[in-house]
């Protein structure tokens, strides 16, 4: 299978895409605000568009990325590209928008599905579930949604952060998060590719729903670091955003990308992922 994919918002998780297609023979066009990170994109196998700014062009494209971050109106590629979107519906293969796990709100540490009803307590996943109807709602468009958990892999982790002065422990009793190693969202969107289904949801996710803390601690024992100091989430420093998070708390089922797109995760739980990271490092 190949073809042209064109992603908009061609960051971390799109640019670990491309390094997979590329290689496959597939032509890859990205996007940037910031035509700086054109090499970036480059070396991810991409060919870089500065948009806002230059015209997407969608004339033989048969795949389409959405990673841009939606605001309160929505998804900014359909405010701007809905129209033409719209009306070459048909050509395309398989659209595939990366929105997050935190459309589903807090269920007090109870497990979500893909059947389980988006009830956002957060803006940002408010946001999202609007992003995510204004592409479900575009006539003849092979949509498929993928939710996201928290993303990290090569440069993305919690090795940097245990070097930063003042780094914490934040503890909450009965608090989880659900994480997903870059590399494994590349290869179920691939996935997705070669098995189109159209109206589809996915949980992206691994296997083991953890405490933040757990993760931490294990971060610092692999590099040989003093456990940072614990200190209750009641008495913690937080930004707005930060604390947004804690307020959330559910364990994510992954089933279905496992099921339905026979992915086998190659990081199924965060120390699987970070003794790779900390051997890459």
């Amino acid at each position: 299978m190949t073809g042209t994919l064109f992603s908009f918002g061609h960051g971390y998780s799109a640019q670990e895409v491309s390094r997979l297609l590329k290689p496959k023979g597939w032509r890859v066009l990205g996007t940037t605000r910031d035509p700086a990170q054109s090499p970036a994109l480059k070396a991810s196998g991409a060919e870089p568009v500065v948009w806002p700014g230059q015209t997407p062009d969608l004339n033989g494209v048969t795949h389409l990325l959405i990673s841009t971050a939606p605001n309160a109106q929505g998804d900014p590629v359909l405010a701007a590209l809905r129209d033409e979107i719209a009306a070459c519906a048909s050509q395309f293969k398989w659209v595939g928008y990366l929105s997050t796990t935190a459309v589903y709100g807090d269920h007090q540490g109870d497990w979500v599905d893909e059947m389980t009803p988006p009830a956002p307590t957060a803006e940002r996943g408010r946001w999202r579930v609007r992003a995510e109807s204004q592409w479900q709602d575009i006539p003849g468009l092979p949509t498929h949604i993928f939710r996201l958990a928290g993303i990290y892999g090569p440069g993305r982790g919690p090795f940097s952060k245990l070097k930063r002065v003042g780094m914490r422990r934040i503890i909450k009793p009965g608090q989880v998060f659900s994480r997903i190693h870059v590399a494994d969202i590349a290869q179920v969107l691939v996935a997705s590719m070669a098995a189109p289904n159209p109206g589809a949801i996915y949980n992206v996710c691994d296997d083991e729903p953890v405490p933040p803390q757990d993760v931490i601690a294990y971060a610092a024992e692999l590099q040989g670091l003093p456990l940072p100091p614990a200190v209750p989430f009641d008495e913690a420093d937080l930004t707005p955003m930060a604390r947004s998070f804690y307020n959330e708390n559910k364990r994510v089922r992954n089933d279905r990308i496992k099921d339905e797109l026979g992915v086998t995760l190659r990081y199924p739980n965060y120390r699987v992922g970070l003794k790779s990271l900390m051997q890459d490092e």
